[in-house]
């Protein structure tokens, strides 16, 4: 008898923040252990920094797992392309000796981010500080187009001369008309330029290109486990982030099913990834920003400037109701606590466990309409700090009484247990309990 897939080994990574929690750290310890390793939302807007031996590797629309050797990996259908930065990511892995040929799947399905979507992106953001803060690299637009439908170019249409050609001649009157009238300076779209340049990136990626919804299903069938890796994070989320400071998918796991083919209950273990901080990048309420030394500090010792942009991040204390109501969206099992480290040497450490409302009562429950959110403020309380370093600790045991007392704290808040510390960048610099899978 069929009892149907066995989704119970696969795992879902997901930020519990604003984004740039280390997702990509935890997918490469987790990936010697799944089979599959799935990319379903966002775009080249994503950025994963992985540290290997020393070696930094930044990774933006290519799963983390193409870092370990015998793994696949899946760029699925929820994932909007930019082929030219695809085919720069490719060629930039195997000059440093990372093989990148049958181990890689891309969803014809996926919609491909054309020029004139970032140039779109950078009218309607307006000058620098204008807008929500996007990156300015055509996400929006191009999600923006495949609900439109008819706007769209697809993955599969790099690879047919006649159909990119007549989507091309469709779209690009519209769009060039729609550019002039937002103030852009760029040249008149050439179609045929454009035909013959995507025409050459489509022959390039032909190999890597097939139907992921069928290859995930026959993989599953196969008994194979795959790990879902989340890009951007859930309170970036197009329905359950800050609207409308936010990204346009679906970040949590809610945008697993749309995003591969996969039914609901395709994980069954879903880990919430948090910062021992907060940090944010672009605009939107952030209620526990700190502006003066001890955001600096925190931003400086975190490295916190931005995979994809290079843009300083906005950084601040912990906030636990916002990570609490993104561990119930996303339905996390565990937590894995990232950068713990930068947190050692401060004499007190603030942790915000809720929130005071302009009318002067309070509440433990995040708002995600951003204008509500920026009206309130948060109530903390405070922690002793600690003076050790912590970055050749190999057991949470062996941390420090203060940093072992806020890793209680933030257990006991959410109501998830901590499975991952990491206390510093290297893929060895990971505690997880003895005996226990990460």
């Amino acid at each position: 008898m069929n009892h149907g897939p066995d989704f119970t080994r696969s795992t879902a990574v997901i930020g519990l923040q604003w984004g740039d929690e280390g997702k990509g750290k935890v997918v490469d310890l987790l990936a010697r252990d799944h089979d599959v390793i799935v990319r379903y939302n966002g775009g080249a807007n994503a950025g994963h920094s992985i540290v290997i031996g020393g070696e930094r590797y930044a990774l933006h629309l290519i799963p983390v797992g193409i870092l370990s050797a015998d793994r696949t990996c899946v760029i699925a259908n929820g994932v909007v392309v930019d082929p030219v930065k695809l085919l720069s990511e490719i060629d930039g892995l195997r000059s440093r000796g990372v093989e990148v040929g049958s181990n890689l799947r891309l969803s014809d399905r996926a919609h491909v981010v054309m020029p004139w979507h970032a140039e779109m992106d950078a009218c309607l953001e307006g000058s620098e500080g204008g807008g929500i803060g996007t990156t300015r690299r055509g996400i929006g637009p191009a999600y923006a187009d495949k609900a439109y439908r008819s706007m769209a170019i697809r993955v599969q249409d790099l690879l047919e001369r006649d159909r990119l050609r007549e989507r091309l001649e469709a779209i690009a009157p519209i769009r060039g008309a729609q550019l002039r009238a937002l103030g852009s300076t760029a040249p008149d779209i050439d179609t045929g330029a454009l035909l013959e340049t995507f025409l050459g990136v489509g022959e390039r990626l032909r190999p890597f290109v097939t139907d992921t919804v069928w290859l995930l299903h026959d993989l599953v069938r196969a008994g194979r486990r795959l790990l879902f890796e989340g890009a951007n994070a859930t309170l970036l989320d197009v329905d359950h982030g800050t609207y409308p400071f936010v990204t346009s998918s679906h970040c949590s796991t809610l945008g697993i099913p749309a995003g591969t083919g996969l039914p609901g209950a395709c994980a069954g273990r879903i880990i919430g990834i948090m910062k021992a901080y907060a940090t944010r990048v672009g605009g939107g309420p952030f209620p526990t920003e700190e502006h003066g030394p001890d955001g600096h500090r925190i931003r400086e010792r975190g490295r916190e400037y931005g995979t994809t942009t290079g843009r300083p991040r906005r950084c601040g204390w912990l906030d636990l109701v916002a990570v609490r109501y993104a561990a119930m969206i996303s339905g996390a099992t565990t937590l894995a606590v990232m950068l713990l480290d930068v947190l050692s040497g401060f004499d007190e450490i603030r942790v915000a466990t809720r929130y005071r409302l302009p009318d002067g009562s309070s509440t433990d429950r995040f708002p995600p309409d951003a204008r509500t959110l920026a009206r309130v403020t948060p109530i903390y309380e405070t922690l002793p700090g600690w003076s050790e370093p912590i970055e050749s600790i190999t057991d949470r045991p062996r941390l420090p009484e203060n940093a072992r007392r806020y890793l209680d704290l933030i257990e006991r808040t959410v109501g998830t247990p901590i499975t991952i510390v990491s206390v510093g960048p290297d893929r060895r610099q990971t505690l997880v309990p003895a005996g226990a899978a990460p």
